[in-house]
């Protein structure tokens, strides 16, 4: 195990409710990813908030695992990452230009984990929210898994550049395009200063919370809520009434419990 002396495991495993062995075997990293997936919620609230998001591993512990909240692709990819270093894995962080619900060429705004588990490579990213993976995905061009209903594949385009892909509606779909150049903190504190501050940035315009899981995935996006149960099912969807409902939905649905009377400052 080579834990940092800055990560308290104990207290994520029980976060997470991850109980396996702790090893860099594949099985330990499926287990965990999807531990880590469907336990902690991808939110937005903090900045909606005005507070500022810090991403040094204490900061993020704070936070995500001792206050039991989520937060965006840093706050999960970073704390994630840590963990997979204590375990014993290889990780490189990369970031991507997010190509999902849009065709304009975006900057480099988000982190995603290649890890190498018993001699292959594998994606790893349990921070892209209701249309993320729940599994890591293995890195070979084509290769199409399945994690439950929903289904994902990586392949290449000049660059070269890669491209994480998930199906629906019998089409595939961009999520990401991604280099292998690695990533150091400092690259991602200016992404993360820009889209925790900037007026025209879409974490300060919209409140989001989402949390996928193996049979449902929940998203939140202001007062709109959907429920999404995989191919070939109707989306559910509803809005809620006014700040009470909105509390008791962050609540029951994603385990985020804030006083009452707390308002999101849009």
């Amino acid at each position: 195990m080579n834990a940092t002396p800055e990560l308290d495991l104990a207290a994520y495993l029980q976060r997470t409710g991850y109980a396996g062995n702790i090893a860099p075997t594949l099985p330990a990293l499926q287990a965990l990813h999807l531990a880590h997936a469907t336990r902690i919620p991808f939110e937005n609230l903090d900045i909606l908030r005005g507070l500022p998001i810090a991403l040094d591993l204490p900061g993020i512990q704070a936070k995500l695992v001792t206050g039991r909240r989520g937060g965006y692709c840093f706050e999960h990819n970073l704390l994630f990452a840590a963990v997979l270093r204590a375990f014993g894995f290889g990780v490189t962080q990369l970031a991507a230009r997010v190509r999902y619900g849009t065709t304009a060429l975006l900057p480099r705004t988000h982190m995603l984990l290649l890890v190498a588990a018993e001699g292959e490579r594998w994606l790893a990213d349990v921070g892209f929210g209701g249309e993320g993976l729940l599994l890591p995905v293995p890195f070979v061009v084509g290769a199409e898994v399945r994690h439950y209903a929903w289904s994902y594949r990586v392949i290449e385009q000049a660059g070269p550049t890669w491209v994480l892909q998930s199906s629906r509606d019998k089409a595939w779909h961009d999520l990401y395009a991604f280099t292998l150049e690695p990533q150091q903190i400092v690259d991602y504190e200016v992404v993360n200063h820009y889209l925790s501050t900037h007026p025209n940035s879409r974490f300060v315009q919209t409140l989001t919370v989402q949390l996928p899981g193996p049979h449902k995935r929940m998203v939140l996006r202001n007062r709109k809520l959907v429920e999404d149960r995989g191919a070939g099912v109707k989306l559910e969807s509803r809005t809620l009434a006014d700040d009470e409902e909105l509390l008791r939905v962050l609540r029951e649905s994603f385990g985020l419990d804030f006083a009452p009377g707390t308002r999101f400052g849009r």
